[in-house]
Parts: structure tokens; C-alpha cells; sequence
């Protein structure tokens, strides 16, 4: 008895469109994946036949789609250009900067607003509430930044860079301001107070 042709093999007639072959050939391959024996028989059976059609097309005999896959032609991948090098984020700015939910903007800029303005109201002089504004916009920033990642020493570190830079920024805005005459009613202290305010939120929102 002679041996099975390749359509035989797959159980398809010589007339089955390129589609039922592979349909075919996967179903067989599914249902004797565990013999590799047999799955190595129709791998060849499924190749035979994609080659006699390739040589049927090169003869100008039959069509074949282009999406069909052919055993000794290697696919290239198109050249996309020159490959620059990824810039990659360094790990210790991942650690540090947060992508925080809409709470997590909303509810620290709402407090650090409500003290802000209460501070840009109180009186100057020693009956000044700024001070103790200050404390609690430190124990603010610090509740935000301790419960992300619970390392209270970080956050009392960036809370008080916070604080400096806060500070900083105000002071030398107000001169900025005041030299320009676009400064007027409002002390070096609340303007100091209102930019800290604002400093603690970038930290409470967006650092961790």
C-alpha cells in the first residue's frame, strides 16, 4: 500500500481553499498535540502542500495570498529607521514622584486653601496667626506624605524642604513684586505663608 499523500495526511480534498487547510491542520495539531510523532506528520503534510502551490503560483497556475506562509521564505521585518536609545526615568525619581487621584489633589488643595486664605486675612504684627498656619500646614503635609508610603522620616525630610523653599520663594517674590510696584497690602510674611501653602500641595499631591 502506498504511502498517504499530504492531503491525505490532512483529510482535505486537492480543490480546498487555502483557509480549510489551515483550518484543518490546526484543528490536528490541537487534537494530537500530545504526539509528536503525529503533529510532526502534519507540520511536513501542511508544508507539502504550501510548497506544490508555491510552485503552482511561480508557474503562474494558481494564486496565492500573500498572508500564506511559506516554509523557505524567512520574514524580514521592515527597517523602521535608526533605533535611538530609549530614555529611561531613573528609579529613585519613580520612587519619589506620584500619580495621584482626584482626591488626592482635590482634598490636600482644599485644605491648604482654606488655611492660605485665613492667613492672607490675619492681622500683622504679634496677633499674627501665620505662625501657628505654618505648624499646621506642616502637620498637613506631613499626614498626606506619611500615608502613601508610611516613611515618616522621608516625609518630614521633604516637608521641610518644602518649608525652605516655600519660604524662600515667598520672600523673594515679594521683593520681585515690591521693587515693580506690583506688590500692594500684602506683608512679605502672607505672601512667604501663601506660596509655602502652595509648595506643600505640589509635595502632598505629587511626591511620595
Amino acid at each position: 500500500m502506498s504511502d498517504p499523500t499530504p492531503y491525505q495526511t490532512l483529510g482535505v480534498t486537492e480543490d480546498a481553499s487555502f483557509e480549510e487547510i489551515q483550518v484543518i491542520k490546526a484543528q490536528l495539531s490541537q487534537k494530537y498535540q500530545e504526539d509528536s510523532a503525529a503533529v510532526e506528520k502534519i507540520e511536513a503534510a501542511y508544508d507539502a502542500i504550501i510548497m506544490e502551490r508555491l510552485r503552482l503560483r511561480q508557474e503562474g497556475k494558481i494564486k496565492v495570498p500573500e498572508r500564506i506562509r511559506f516554509p523557505e521564505k524567512s520574514v524580514e521585518m521592515p527597517n523602521s529607521g535608526p533605533n535611538f536609545p530609549k530614555t529611561q526615568t531613573p528609579s529613585w525619581l519613580q520612587n519619589l514622584v506620584d500619580t495621584p487621584s482626584k482626591n488626592d489633589i482635590l482634598l490636600p488643595a482644599g485644605l491648604f486653601l482654606a488655611l492660605a486664605v485665613v492667613s492672607f486675612f490675619s492681622p500683622n504684627g504679634p496677633q499674627s496667626l501665620r505662625p501657628l498656619l505654618l505648624v499646621a500646614g506642616v502637620f498637613v503635609n506631613l499626614y498626606f506624605l506619611n500615608r502613601k508610603e508610611k516613611k515618616f522620616a522621608r516625609a518630614f525630610l521633604l516637608t521641610l524642604l518644602g518649608l525652605i523653599a516655600g519660604v524662600a520663594l515667598g520672600t523673594g517674590l515679594t521683593a520681585l513684586l515690591g521693587s515693580a510696584g506690583l506688590l500692594t497690602g500684602l506683608s512679605a510674611e502672607a505672601m512667604a505663608t501663601g506660596v509655602t501653602f502652595l509648595v506643600f500641595w505640589l509635595i502632598s499631591s505629587f511626591l511620595r
